[in-house]
Parts: structure tokens; sequence; C-alpha cells
């Protein structure tokens, strides 16, 4: 049930804090671009080194230049070492400039992304960058129509570890707040499915468990939930509110109503 498999480093900080590395000021402080948690040195030869020796890398980002130069790392990793199925991960990716999502794309880099962070970053985000740059900000919809790799997950315990919830981030955008009933920036909305999608499949891809988890799937674990309603179908907004009625994990019966 426990594989370590990968090496994690960070490249700058958090919204909340003034701390993600921005292009431009935070529109709040407008002397302040973030901070750069480590210098590029010492990440390019942790990334090499990692690489070298077949890890995959995770790296945090959260502001859009920490996540232009995490792109511009990549390739410069990429040009160096032998090629190989690396994966690379950018954990977060929440505020992108519009012209790297090609670039996400063209370096096969996962956009590790967890979906409630915008439902509740979305009450108080437009005061930190402003209205334009929310626009590609959890820009779940612009990942999968850029052909980005993006699976999520909930960065339990900073939000909720319940997957429903997430799904109901992703599809309905809708804040905590109460405050946007149709959506936060409803253009990045995505559907059901390809949010279950990547709670599933393309979770176990961005963890190299594609042949042994991620659908219900001959030869595969069965890993399953069997849940109160068809949110497939249904009302979105009710996706929040669906129960698990059993569980069954590796074709054992872990949990039932």
């Amino acid at each position: 049930m426990l594989k370590i498999g990968g090496l994690k480093e960070f490249i700058d900080g958090s919204w909340g804090s003034h701390t993600a590395l921005l292009l431009e000021p935070f529109s709040d402080s407008p002397k302040d671009t973030g901070i750069q948690v480590n210098s590029m040195d010492d990440l390019y030869q942790w990334t090499l080194a990692a690489d070298k020796e077949g890890f995959q890398v995770m790296i945090h980002a959260i502001g859009d230049k920490a996540n232009s130069m995490l792109l511009d790392l990549f390739e410069k990793i990429v040009r160096q070492n032998p090629p190989w199925d690396r994966r690379f991960r950018v954990e977060h990716a929440q505020h992108i400039h519009p012209k790297d999502f090609q670039r996400f794309a063209r370096l096969g880099a996962i956009a590790s992304v967890q979906p409630y962070h915008a439902i509740d970053d979305g009450r108080w985000a437009e005061s930190r960058i402003g209205a334009k740059r929310c626009e590609t900000t959890y820009p779940f919809r612009s990942f999968l129509e850029n052909k980005v790799k993006m699976c999520f997950g909930s960065d339990w315990t900073v939000g909720p570890l319940n997957p429903l919830t997430g799904i109901h981030a992703a599809v309905t955008r809708r804040t905590t707040d109460g405050k946007n009933p149709d959506g936060w920036f409803p253009e990045q909305k995505i559907t059901v499915e390809q949010a279950l999608r990547a709670y599933t499949v393309d979770a176990a891809y961005a963890a190299y468990e594609e042949q042994l988890k991620g659908s219900v799937t001959p030869g595969k674990l069965a890993d399953f939930v069997v849940l109160s309603r068809n949110i497939l179908t249904d009302d979105p907004r009710t996706i929040e509110s669906t129960e698990v009625v059993m569980t069954v994990v590796g074709g054992a019966l872990v949990y039932t109503k």
C-alpha cells in the first residue's frame, strides 16, 4: 500500500502568504512578487541528479513565474539527460501564463492539481492578482484543451480528502462562500467524466501505475466504489452530497453502508 519512488522539490510558496512567485506584482501588494524558495542552481543540480537515477521529479509551483521557470528547468534537463519515461510533475500548477500551456504539453509535464483549492481560494484570489490573471488560475479546462496530462488530488490536510468534494469543485467551481453559484471563472469548468478521469486513469499514470490501477479492467486491482447516485447523469450540484455505499480495495470489500 506504500510506494516510494520520487523526489519532491519546491520553487515558491503560496498565495495566501503572498509568497507565490509571480511575473507581475500582487494587486494588493504592488511591490511584492513573491519569493523563490530554492535557487535555480540548486534545483538544477537536484533535478539533474534525480533524473539521471530514474527518479520521477515532482516540483511545487504556484505562481506563473514559478511555473514558467520550472518549465525552463525541465527543458534544460531533457536536453542534457538521455531520454526516458520521466513524467515530470508540477505540483499545484495553480496560476499559469497563457504562453506556457503548450510548453506543458510539449514536455509531457503532468499538472498535478487539487480542484478544491479553486473553490476555496476563489473567495479572495481576485484581490491578490486581479480578474484578468484569474482567467488562467486553476485552469483545468485550459490544461485539457492544450492536451496537458492533468491528475487530481486533495493536498490533504490543506484540503479535504474526499474526491467527491474535488469532483464537485472542478465541475461546478462554486466557491465555498456561496457567492459564485454559476461558478468562479466558469469557462474553466470541466465535465464530470473529465474530473473522474483525472482522479483515476490519469492519477494512476502520474504514479507510473496505469497498468495496475485507474480503471476497472481485467488484470488490474479491483479498486472501486459504489455511489448512492449516478454522478454522470444527476445534477452536478448534488455530487458533494453523494454518499459512498461500498468500497472495494484489491478485490476485498472493506466498507459497506
